[in-house]
């Protein structure tokens, strides 16, 4: 397909079915090269207002690669970040990338020692540095790239890396005035030591492993597993006497206090020394003993406790900051069942080991130099526009890693909080609820949810992660159960909209690669609507009524615009509250169940009509057209509702529908959906009608029956007569959406008959002997028509199947009834719906025997003849 800067040529033709590599192929290196991700583009956008919205993305590590939890952080930041941008606001969303400390120096090291067979400690510092900058500028964009894949709208001239000269001149300044209010001391005590990474480690970066008792552990720098678990007793004999004096420990290396083995590890000296005591006759006993073991969450390393010279930062009175602000309502945490968290969290706080004995890093400024003239507080412009930002969104997992270090550091040193709201979103699970770990095989790669991957592919990056030959089997196990055929390519868009559906204020987010499959469907089935839209409008849109000089017509063009209108509240509330998964719902509700399902299907016919004479045509006309600009308006809206979901695809359909709308002109300046207006609520108020929707639902209900009898007979092609028995206020809303009714029923003509109350003009017909019945309510029955030479066996069949379902239902609903306290303790209103549905479902059932009994006797008729 032609394009140009990005922008559609619309002479070619709309290809037939949805492409994810087709739509996403270029239209982000057109939104990059337009600058509309910048805050400065504001200016030139008409609804613009003067309010701003800022906050960075959670910095990913430079060594990594993006995971699961990063595209659900990019999901839910992009949404809202394009949803305010849509709103008018000034956005800044600014990209970052972490240069990871420990994990890079590690990977370095690794490097060198297969490519060169040195190791770090073969080189000066000065070397090793330029080796790691080497590497970070050969693989450090890599990630930026797979952010653009996800179609992140950040603004990449303000890319940020850790180690860059401002962030470390912003370090410096940092530990100066900290240092400088007594915040940072040195001082002799234990520390987290990670003995394979060689660096001591926060309190926080410590997970502790639960043992039942004796547990072999795979440890870094060791060909074998290792015992933990075990109560070790040994014996001192007292000198110059009888006797001795039994000590018990789980770490029986540690006897030899500070006396070194020479060129021995930790836990070869602790054989050694079990070996001693035991030729010695020392060992008294070895059992099973349950245990916490502390364990490094960067290397998975058994952390040694170590007495140390460190550097320290004082927490006690920032943290007790930290808990007044959230107490106080100037900082938010959501969901807010986190605070309960944070305050108790924070008011054990033990002051932060700040000290890493690493090259690549910040170095701790440990001197005072006073340079003439210099200037100690540079604050930059962006600094003084965008700080504090509005918001933190990032994974519940950081909440105390991260989150509250920026909340004391940022109060601080600059005496404001760094963000008014933190948004913390679940984690991401597979879709069994197990953590994803490589171990099992579940860990998978966005990218290749997004552009689709072979089984064999799959096996391959398992094969690359150099597994344990246990772990290796029960991983390509899983994957060849899980995914036989691979993953299929889904695209990014149905990716973005999966995560966001799922429920991220709260439980962890069980993801399914068949719920994200489901969602292209859900693409294709916007493209498809998008594609009969235009074929309908023709090279007539810029004829249509504008948004709020529409006035829809027909009772079907006021239920479905009124629909609209409550679908967009829906998504501004749910937008307001960070309820993402709510607006998701929304909005594929409202295009797969009332635009598709429905609204398509009642107006097929009349578009389809040929042209009568007269007034017919007239009204024919009138309706027609009002029709189309009710499908126009109904298709635009919801995808304008949709582009900070499905960016990609919005904005490939917008673009076809946006020339149509402006007359076909191709001459104005670039305009994109992500910049213009989101639907407001108040816009479409007159839309609103509320009795429509209500009435409606009867209408889908009689759908629903009727469709369910015309299954009963086993029919497919015929359209019957159908007789609704109903009450008169029931009457009046069958004969406005009767046409509707028909169609989406698949009946010939549909008889409203009314036994009382109906108007003496308009007498009515009861329905036809033998026809088969169906109850919608307990006012309303439905009598179908059914032609002669049907099955009967399978007519019998399938009542008698219908009625086996509705007798636990029925039993059910009236237990409820007669439980202790019913009367007293349940609402009138709430026993009075019972009491309807009760009633309605006993009619139902005997419907069901009355058909069943004529059937019966039709069958012994046949069988006598």
């Amino acid at each position: 397909m032609a394009r140009n800067s990005g922008c559609i040529n619309t002479s070619v033709p709309f290809p037939p079915s949805y492409s994810p590599d087709y739509v996403e192929a270029s239209w982000y290196q057109w939104w990059e090269k337009e600058a509309f991700f910048t805050p400065e583009h504001h200016d030139r956008v008409p609804h613009a207002q003067n309010r701003t919205f800022t906050l960075c993305i959670p910095p990913p590590n430079v060594t990594g690669t993006l995971h699961l939890g990063h595209a659900l952080t990019v999901a839910i930041e992009d949404a809202v970040v394009r949803w305010k941008r849509m709103q008018g606001y000034r956005v800044l969303w600014v990209p970052g990338c972490d240069h990871a400390g420990i994990a890079t120096q590690s990977v370095v090291e690794k490097r060198l020692l297969r490519e060169q067979r040195r190791r770090g400690q073969d080189l000066s510092r000065e070397e090793f540095l330029q080796e790691v900058w080497t590497w970070k500028n050969q693989k450090g964009d890599e990630i930026y790239q797979q952010l653009r894949r996800l179609g992140a709208s950040l603004d990449w001239s303000r890319a940020c890396f850790t180690l860059d000269q401002g962030f470390s001149n912003a370090v410096t300044e940092a530990f100066v005035r900290l240092s400088d209010s007594g915040l940072i001391y040195r001082s002799e005590a234990l520390v987290n030591w990670s003995c394979s990474l060689q660096t001591a480690i926060s309190d926080i970066e410590v997970e502790s492993k639960e043992l039942s008792g004796r547990t072999w552990l795979s440890v870094p720098g060791y060909d074998r597993k290792v015992e933990f678990g075990t109560m070790v007793t040994f014996a001192y004999p007292l000198e110059g006497q009888d006797g001795e004096v039994a000590v018990s420990t789980t770490r029986p290396e540690t006897m030899l206090g500070d006396v070194a083995i020479a060129g021995m590890k930790r836990f070869d000296a602790r054989e050694k020394v079990l070996d001693a005591l035991a030729e010695k006759t020392l060992l008294r006993d070895k059992k099973e003993h349950a245990m916490s073991l502390p364990m490094c969450s960067r290397s998975g390393d058994v952390i040694e406790p170590l007495l140390k010279k460190q550097w320290f930062l004082r927490c006690e009175d920032m943290a007790a900051r930290a808990i007044q602000v959230v107490e106080e309502g100037q900082l938010e945490i959501i969901p807010h069942f986190y605070t309960k968290t944070w305050k108790n969290w924070l008011s054990n706080i033990s002051d932060w080991c700040i000290s890493r004995q690493l090259w690549w890093g910040h170095r701790i400024p440990a001197y005072q130099v006073a340079l003439p003239g210099s200037s100690a507080n540079q604050e930059t412009a962006d600094l003084q526009q965008f700080y504090p930002n509005s918001i933190l969104e990032t994974g519940s997992d950081i909440l105390f890693f991260w989150v509250a270090r920026m909340v004391m550091l940022g109060t601080e040193l600059t005496g404001q909080l760094p963000f008014k709201q933190v948004f913390l979103h679940s984690l991401v699970r597979d879709k069994h609820g197990r953590k994803m770990s490589k171990s099992l095989g579940n860990v998978i790669d966005p990218l290749d949810i997004i552009s689709g991957v072979s089984l064999k592919r799959l096996q391959e990056k398992v094969t690359a992660g150099n597994l344990d030959p246990r772990d290796h089997m029960i991983a390509m196990e899983a994957l060849r159960r899980e995914f036989p055929n691979g993953i299929p390519e889904c695209g990014t868009d149905a990716l973005r909209f999966a995560l966001c559906s799922y429920r991220v204020q709260g439980e962890d987010i069980s993801l399914s690669v068949s719920q994200v499959l489901s969602y292209r469907h859900f693409c294709n089935k916007i493209w498809q609507t998008v594609r009969f839209t235009l074929g309908v409008l023709g090279d007539g849109a810029h004829e249509l009524d504008t948004l709020p000089e529409m006035r829809p017509v027909s009772s079907m063009d006021r239920w479905l615009c009124s629909r609209l209108y409550s679908t967009v509240l829906q998504c501004e509330r749910g937008l307001e509250a960070y309820e993402l998964s709510s607006v998701t719902t929304a909005i594929y509700s409202f295009w797969v169940h009332s635009l598709c399902d429905v609204y398509l299907e009642c107006i097929k016919p009349l578009l389809s009509q040929k042209d009568l004479s007269g007034s017919t045509e007239d009204h024919v006309s009138s309706e027609r057209r009002a029709a189309r600009a009710v499908l126009y308006h109904c298709v635009t809206v919801p995808l304008a509702l949709l582009a900070p979901f499905m960016p990609y695809l919005t904005e490939e359909l917008w673009q076809r529908l946006h020339p149509l709308r402006a007359g076909g002109g191709h001459h104005a300046a670039p305009s994109s959906l992500c910049l213009q207006p989101f639907p407001r609520s108040a816009d479409l108020e007159h839309w609103h009608s509320p009795e429509e929707e209500t009435d409606f639902l009867l209408i889908q209900e009689v759908v629903r029956v009727t469709r369910s009898l015309r299954a009963q007979c086993g029919m497919t092609k015929e359209r019957p007569e159908m007789w609704a028995v109903c009450s008169p206020a029931q009457r009046q809303i069958l004969l406005r959406f009767q046409p509707a009714v028909c169609t989406l029923g698949r009946i010939a003509t549909l008889h409203i008959h009314c036994p009382q109350g109906a108007p003496p003009t308009q007498p009515t017909t009861p329905p036809a002997e033998g026809s088969i019945v169906g109850t919608v309510d307990h006012s309303c029955q439905l009598h179908l028509n059914v032609p002669s030479g049907k099955n009967v066996d399978q007519q019998i069949f399938q009542l008698s199947q219908h009625k086996e379902k509705l007798l636990p239902k029925l039993e059910k609903w009236l237990s409820k009834t007669r439980a202790p306290g019913y009367l007293e303790k349940v609402p009138e209103h709430v026993r009075q719906e019972m009491d309807n549905k009760i009633s309605a479902l006993e009619k139902e059932l005997r419907n069901i025997e009355e058909q069943l009994s004529a059937l019966n006797g039709l069958q012994r008729d046949h069988a006598e003849l």
